[in-house]
Parts: structure tokens; sequence; C-alpha cells
């Protein structure tokens, strides 16, 4: 890995679905891609620029990219310099309940507006819950604290958001599609097979999935499955399990679609959290 592109990923040891990125890039480029988690990021230096929700976004020091789960976007430097930012990593179940509290009456499915924010408030909360995850010592109240502060002002700046139904609704039958996929990722899926739990010719499936999912039922299936790779490795399994478990091919084909997401090869991601 060059020197001017370097992730370091890091796991809250007292919330056990937030993870954080310290990532100083150059010349690293992500591919399109979708996390499960709401992602929430500080750009520190350099411009991160991204394709997000419809719109080319330029994300300046001081700003707060937002991508909510399943979101899918890319990612890049916008100029010469390095590009440094801090991602936090918060699972729905981590961060809907901190919503319930705070006050958002419907956490559930909750989307946050914008993609692109400067706030000072929630920049300063997200920054101290990073450090806070980098402090070993630190005890479990003092980043549930910042957690939920957070939350509460994600509360304050998007509690009376309520995105359209009609250009938000999730048909039923795409969901089941979705739901087939996410329980068949360790076997060889065919358009044909996933379209029918749509009840849809497959090409007409094929058309109304990528306008609500914002990826091909392929690109769904590939980012799917480099997820479930993250979180096995991140469970301590073994490499070979990951690759045969999750129906690739090879190591060679799960390096291949690992590292564009998270800058590095699996094998690097795993060695790198057994260090903390």
């Amino acid at each position: 890995m060059k020197q001017d592109n370097q992730f370091q990923y890091r796991k809250s040891r007292h919330l056990e679905q937030v993870t954080l990125l310290n990532a100083r890039m150059r010349d690293f480029s992500y591919h399109k891609h979708a996390h499960e988690e709401y992602s929430l990021g500080v750009t520190l230096a350099g411009r991160q620029d991204f394709f997000s929700n419809g719109a080319f976004h330029r994300s300046q020091p001081g700003n707060i990219i937002v991508f909510n789960p399943e979101a899918v976007h890319d990612g890049h430097p916008g100029t010469d310099d390095s590009l440094c930012y801090r991602m936090v990593y918060i699972h729905p179940e981590q961060l809907e309940p901190a919503l319930a509290a705070a006050g958002v009456r419907h956490p559930q499915g909750f989307r946050i507006a914008q993609t692109l924010l400067d706030d000072d408030v929630l920049r300063h909360n997200l920054l101290a819950l990073s450090a806070l995850i980098e402090m070993d010592s630190v005890e479990p109240l003092a980043q549930e604290s910042a957690l939920y502060a957070i939350a509460a002002r994600i509360a304050q700046l998007h509690r009376d958001y309520t995105p359209s139904h009609t250009r938000n609704r999730v048909d039923r039958l795409l969901l089941r599609a979705r739901e087939y996929i996410l329980a068949h990722l360790h076997e060889e899926l065919s358009l044909e097979q996933i379209s029918q739990q749509a009840a849809l010719s497959k090409y007409h499936f094929l058309r109304l999935f990528r306008q609500q999912f914002g990826m091909t039922p392929h690109q769904y299936v590939l980012n799917c499955r480099i997820n479930r790779a993250r979180e096995a490795l991140e469970a301590g399994e073994q490499l070979d399990d990951v690759v045969h478990g999750l129906g690739f091919a090879d190591l060679s084909h799960l390096n291949r679609r690992f590292k564009p997401v998270f800058g590095m090869t699996p094998r690097q991601y795993q060695q790198l959290l057994l260090q903390h």
C-alpha cells in the first residue's frame, strides 16, 4: 500500500456495531458501493469528491458527509493534495434506539435528509466519538454518551424531515427479492431466480431494482457479499472460509472486490483489527 494511501479501521470496544475509519489518500478512488450502516464522516484536509443520491458533491475541510444505509456512493480526492477524513460507521440497530430517545418519532428506517452538512455541533460530536474509540482505556459510558450526543444533534437537525412517500416508497415485491438475495448470498444466483421472487420478468425487474436501490441486482449481490465478508473477518473467521462461504471464486476474486471498497485487502483488514 502506498504511503500516501493509508486506511486505519478500529472497532469500538464498547459500542458493538460502531467502527471508525481514519483515511489519508492521494491517488485512490472508491468504486461504487453501499454500506449497511449510517456512515458519518468529517473531511479534515484536502477535498473529497463523490457521487451520491443522484448528485455530485465536493466536501471541503470541516464538512460532514452523510451516507444513509444502502446509499450508493463512490469517492476520491478532488485536488492534488492528500485527502484526510474520519468516518464513523454506525449500524441502524445501534443508532435507531438513540434517535428514538432523542425524540425521533419513527426511528426505524430513518434517513438523514442532507448528504453534505456544515454543522459545528455535529462535527464536534463526531470527532469526539472518534477520539474516544481510539482511547482503549476510556469507560463505556463515555462512548455511549458521545453516541447519544450525535443522535440528539441529528434529531435536532432532521426530526421534522419526512421523505416523500411517493418517491421513497419501497415496493414490497422488490423487498422480497432483496431478502431472497440476503438469504442466499452463499449460492450461485441468477437474475431469473431473483426476479421470480418479485413475480416480474427478469429485465423489467432489473430496471425497477436499479431504480430502487441504485445498482443492478448483480452489483447488489457483490456489494452484500463484500459487507458480509467484512463482518466475517471482524468475527475472526478464516480467510479461506470467508472466500468459499460467500460464493467468491477464489481469494483473488475477493481481493479485487474488497480493496476498492475498503482500501486494503481482506487479509490486511483482518490483521489491522487484530492489532487492537
